[in-house]
This record gives C-alpha cells, structure tokens and sequence, in this order.
C-alpha cells in the first residue's frame, strides 16, 4: 500500500486548501499515480502549535510503477507548481504533499526516509490513516493507526469534516 499525505492551510493560485488539495489529487492522477482512495478531510491545528491559520488534511492510498525516489520527486514537483515555497520548516504552505509509506519499505537515505519520521506523532495523519486502512501497521513500530493515535499524549487538536 502507497499512502500519500495531504495537508494545505493557506490560498493557492488554485483557490482555498480544499480546492488546492483536491485540485492536487486530479494532478497526481494525470502523472502516472492512480488515487484508489482518499480519507475524509480533517482540520487541524498547526503543529507546533504556532498563530498560523488551521490546515486541511486528508490521506490518499494511490498506485503507481514509480519507485519511491521518483514518487516523492513527483510530490514536491507538484507542490512547487501549486506554489509552495520551502523558505522554513513547520511554516505555513498552499500543499504539502507526503510520501507516508511505500509497501512496507523501510528507507533510510539523504532523500528518502520511508515510513515517513514523524508520522506515527501527528494526530493529522494517523486519524485519516485509520479511517482509510484500519488495517495498516507501522512497519518498525508495528502498530496500527488506531493504536499509534491512542498512544499520543493530548494536544493537537483536529476534526472531521463533512463531505
């Protein structure tokens, strides 16, 4: 299973982070990577906590024969068309496109660092994550969505959106 993380929280040239995400979904689908599915959307406060406005996040399983280098090459790809600038870590953007996990790989390099380091910590992918493949399971960690989720302390707020 392929997971992609979506996140935005500011305007894109596209229009709102709803708009930038889904509009991002249809540019992936035109680029060799078939979304099979994608999870409700959530909001969520920023994390680290900061002033920034709430983002929108959702998480995606998708095919493709691009290996993960390349997959993860085409994701900033498309971030950098939507607009998004890499000026300073944890600032707001237009997209952010994550690669979570590639079939279970585990990939430790300058490039790739597969599952993704910090997703088994953020509320803001582990409840879509759960919702889209309960049955999932950290491939070092070995648990699941759910159980990662019950194990984070309190703090970052989110929700689930309507359709």
């Amino acid at each position: 299973m392929i997971l992609v993380g979506i996140g935005a929280n500011l305007e894109s040239r596209v229009g709102p982070p709803r708009q930038t995400a889904a509009a991002a979904l249809a540019a992936l689908a035109e680029a060799e990577v078939r979304p099979i599915a994608r999870s409700p959307w959530y909001e969520s406060a920023p994390v680290p906590a900061s002033d920034q406005p709430w983002y929108l996040n959702a998480v995606a399983i998708v095919a493709t024969v691009l290996p993960p280098n390349e997959l993860l090459h085409l994701l900033l790809a498309i971030e950098a068309r939507f607009g998004r600038r890499r000026r300073a870590r944890n600032a707001a953007r237009v997209l952010d496109l994550d690669l979570l996990d590639y079939d279970g790989i585990i990939c430790r390099s300058s490039a790739l660092i597969l599952p993704h380091p910090r997703m088994h910590q953020r509320r803001f992918v582990l409840a879509p994550l759960g919702d889209i493949a309960p049955g999932w399971r950290h491939q070092i960690l070995g648990q699941s969505a759910a159980e990662l989720l019950a194990g984070l302390p309190p703090g970052q707020p989110i929700r689930r959106l309507g359709e």
